[in-house]
């Protein structure tokens, strides 16, 4: 099972880059669809309040890989 967490560890460090990317990416697609103030503001408030979401999946997974859940 202590393999498995740490195994997971790496999945989590690259999950929150990732989706942090594919967020940003949607948000400007968006943004250039329906270039209104609304959709910048909503998106980048969206953006902002995922950037915390993101670090703490990957420090979630660093403490995995480092094998502090292991107790």
């Amino acid at each position: 099972m202590n393999l498995l967490k740490k195994a997971l560890g790496f999945v989590w460090i690259a999950l929150g880059p990732l989706i942090l990317i594919y967020l940003i990416k949607t948000g400007v697609a968006e943004i250039a669809k329906k270039p209104g103030i609304d959709a910048k503001i909503q998106w980048g408030v969206f953006i902002v309040i995922f950037i915390p979401i993101a670090v703490g999946i990957v420090l979630f997974g660093y403490y995995a890989l480092k094998g502090e859940y292991d107790k």
